[in-house]
C-alpha cells in the first residue's frame, strides 16, 4: 500500500514538474518571438524615411481600389493582426474548412428538393465563412474599444506632461495605466522608442497597428509638434475633446438611422424565414419551383435582389462621422 501510494505521488509529482517545465518554456518562447518583432520592426529599412500618416484619407481611383481588394492574403492577415487574435491564416483557414466539412455534412438531413452536391456546397460556403465572420467581428469590436479608450489615453498623456514628465516616459505611464488593447498597443510603442525606433518609425508602426483616423491625427500632432515646437499637451487636450464631440454626433446619428437599420434587418431575415418555415411545414412545396428551369430562374433573381436591396439599404445608411 506503501509503495502504491509512493508511486502515486511520484508520478503527480512528476507531471506537476513537467507542466510547470512546459509552461515556463512557453512564456520564454512566447517573450523571445515578442522581443525578436521588436527587434525586426526597429531595424528594417534602416535609413529613416517620411511617412504620411495620413495617406489612407487620401482619395483613390477604382483602379487602385481594385488592386487593394486583389491583395486577399494581405487583407487576411491584416484582419487577424487587427482583430487581437493570436490566431495565424494556418489555422483560420484549416477551421474554415471544418466548418464547410461540418455544413456539407449537415446539408444531408435538410428537406430540401436541391441536388445533394448543391446542397452540400450552399450549406458548406455558408458554414465555412463563420470563422472569418467571427474574427472580422472581433476586429470590430476591438476597434470600436480601441476609439473608446483613445480620448482618456490623450487626456492622460497630456496630464502627465503637464506634471513635467518627458514624451517617452508620459508613453510608458499611459501603456501601463491604460487597459487592454490600447495599452498593449502604448507598451509596443514606448519598447520601440526604448530600443532605439526613430520616431517617425515607431509612430508610423502604431499608426498601421491601429487603424483608426483619430491615431493618425494623434502621431500626426506630435511629429508635427517635434518639428515646429507648440504646446503638445494643449493639442493632446484639444484632440481629445474633438474625438469626443465626434463620439457624441457619432451616437445621434446612429440613433436616428436605427430604424433604417432594422427595416434592413428584418428585410433581410423575413424571406429567410419564411423558406425555413414552408421547408419545415411542408417540405416539398417548394419542389416544383426549384425542378422547373423558370422556378429556379426566379429563385436565382430574388436572391439578386435581396442581396442588391440589402447593399442599397446599408449605403443609404451607413453615415461616415
Amino acid at each position: 500500500m506503501n509503495l502504491i501510494i509512493a508511486i502515486s505521488f511520484l508520478v503527480i509529482l512528476a507531471a506537476l514538474l513537467f507542466s510547470i517545465g512546459f509552461g515556463l518554456r512557453f512564456y520564454e518562447k512566447q517573450r523571445r518571438r515578442k522581443l525578436v518583432s521588436m527587434l525586426r520592426t526597429v531595424t528594417e529599412n534602416g535609413e529613416d524615411h517620411h511617412v504620411n500618416l495620413l495617406i489612407d484619407d487620401q482619395p483613390k481611383d477604382a483602379v487602385q481600389d481594385l488592386i487593394g481588394e486583389l491583395n486577399f492574403t494581405g487583407h487576411i492577415q491584416k484582419v487577424l493582426s487587427e482583430s487581437g487574435l493570436d490566431w495565424t491564416m494556418t489555422r483560420l483557414f484549416t477551421t474554415m474548412g471544418v466548418t464547410f466539412t461540418m455544413g456539407a455534412i449537415i446539408s444531408g438531413w435538410i428537406p430540401l428538393g436541391a441536388p445533394p452536391a448543391v446542397r452540400a456546397l450552399a450549406l458548406g460556403l455558408c458554414t465555412g465563412f463563420v470563422p472569418y465572420f467571427y474574427v472580422t467581428k472581433r476586429r470590430g469590436k476591438r476597434i470600436d474599444l480601441l476609439e473608446t479608450q483613445l480620448p482618456d489615453a490623450l487626456d492622460f498623456l497630456a496630464r502627465s506632461m503637464r506634471a513635467g514628465h518627458a514624451f517617452t516616459i508620459s508613453l510608458e505611464m499611459v501603456g501601463e495605466e491604460i487597459h487592454e488593447p490600447l495599452g498593449q498597443e502604448f507598451r509596443a510603442l514606448f519598447n520601440e522608442q526604448n530600443l532605439g525606433a526613430s520616431l517617425e518609425r515607431s509612430f508610423a508602426n502604431f499608426a498601421r497597428k491601429v487603424p483608426i483616423t483619430d491615431v493618425r491625427f494623434f502621431c500626426s500632432a506630435v511629429l508635427l509638434q517635434r518639428q515646429t515646437g507648440g504646446n503638445l499637451s494643449e493639442i493632446l487636450n484639444r484632440l481629445s475633446q474633438i474625438i469626443r464631440e465626434r463620439f457624441r454626433l457619432k451616437g445621434q446619428v446612429k440613433a436616428v438611422s436605427a430604424h433604417g437599420r432594422l427595416t434592413a434587418t428584418i428585410l433581410v431575415l423575413l424571406p429567410i424565414a419564411t423558406l425555413g418555415g414552408l421547408m419545415l411545414t411542408s417540405p416539398g412545396y417548394l419542389d416544383p419551383m426549384l425542378q422547373s428551369t423558370l422556378g429556379r430562374k426566379i429563385v436565382m433573381a430574388g436572391v439578386v435582389a435581396q442581396i442588391l436591396g440589402n447593399f442599397f439599404i446599408r449605403k443609404i445608411i451607413r453615415i461616415k462621422v
